[in-house]
């Protein structure tokens, strides 16, 4: 008896782990996250035929040329790998692009040889069955225009915006995967091309003995714009990057204390970039009249560096103009 039991124990066994394969094959995998099920993609400029993007997830390799900018024309070609047939099911490619201008729609089929239901390409959106296989398909579209902007108070904010290009979901709308990229607009690749090079110009400043002090000074300026740009003061981070551009750094303490006044910037910017939220309370005109006294000290501060480097001089001359905009707005 005690046989028959274990025989009977090890037999439901194999029964329900039958069962449970045979379940799995029939329900499709919810992988969460790129290269679960698009294995490869490259996104191109439509206009210029430039390679912007492309990236292989079975072999890891991304590969970024250029960036993707607000209100530009794209071809988005992925592949897509279908490891198990559930024929039930019919699985949707979406993608958030706006409509091509010159394209007149939005997928163009590579591969032949997959069944797509109800295949229409000037819809946002294709539906397929889920059939073990491979198929490569191109999306046409334009990045949104204006979705790196805001506007606030008259103030134009920019910030990059991370867009899902083509995103693929199951029948229960459950994301499988997408593709997703930054899109940026002229301000923000200034800015970011900028830093990088005043963060290449910061190693070299520490290895050829630069004053202490305007090493230090240099670094708060860094922080002050990446702090700025955060907000999205694009504008504003450009200009203080700006101001790291000189002719000459100070290699002694006699020069260093030349450049010290440059700080005072750093605290003109802070007011201006408080100024967008406290116009609207009650102690608006205080705010004010701190900028009017912060304007009237940078008029010293730009006369001393104007001995000093006429670049930075001419520099602090312009965001003392844009701070007297910014009281009149």
């Amino acid at each position: 008896m005690l046989g028959m039991g274990r025989y009977l124990r090890t037999k439901n066994l194999w029964v329900f782990a039958f069962i449970f394969l045979v379940v799995a094959s029939m329900t499709p995998v919810h992988g969460v996250g790129q290269g679960e099920w698009i294995v490869n993609y490259r996104v191109e400029d439509l206009e210029t035929g430039q390679l912007l993007l492309e990236s292989d997830f079975q072999t890891g390799e991304l590969n970024e040329y250029d960036s993707l900018f607000a209100g530009s024309e794209l071809a988005v070609t992925i592949t897509v790998e279908v490891a198990i047939t559930a024929t039930y099911a019919n699985l949707k490619l979406t993608t958030n692009l706006s409509p091509s201008t010159i394209e007149d729609r939005y997928w163009q089929l590579e591969s032949q040889d997959y069944e797509f239901v109800d295949y229409n390409p000037a819809q946002h959106y294709v539906e397929f069955q889920q059939v073990a296989g491979t198929f490569t398909i191109t999306c046409y579209g334009r990045l949104p225009v204006g979705i790196t902007q805001e506007e606030i108070n008259g103030f134009v904010l920019h910030k990059a915006e991370e867009l899902v290009l083509i995103k693929l979901t199951s029948p229960s709308g459950e994301l499988l995967d997408q593709i997703e990229s930054d899109v940026l607009d002229a301000e923000l690749a200034e800015y970011r091309s900028l830093l990088e090079k005043r963060e290449e110009k910061l190693e070299t400043l520490k290895d050829s003995g630069v004053a202490a002090g305007y090493i230090e000074m240099y670094e708060s300026v860094l922080e002050q714009a990446e702090a700025q740009a955060e907000l999205g003061f694009v504008d504003e981070s450009i200009a203080l990057l700006d101001l790291l551009l000189v002719s000459q750094e100070p290699v002694s303490s006699t020069t260093e204390v030349l450049f010290l006044p440059i700080m005072v910037v750093l605290a003109i910017a802070v007011v201006a970039v408080g100024l967008l939220y406290l116009r609207a309370r009650s102690n608006r005109n205080y705010v004010l009249s701190v900028i009017e006294d912060q304007i009237r000290d940078l008029e010293g501060v730009t006369l001393r560096a104007s001995k000093l480097d006429r670049t930075i001089s001419a520099r602090l001359e312009s965001i003392k103009e844009r701070l007297k905009k910014l009281i009149w707005a």
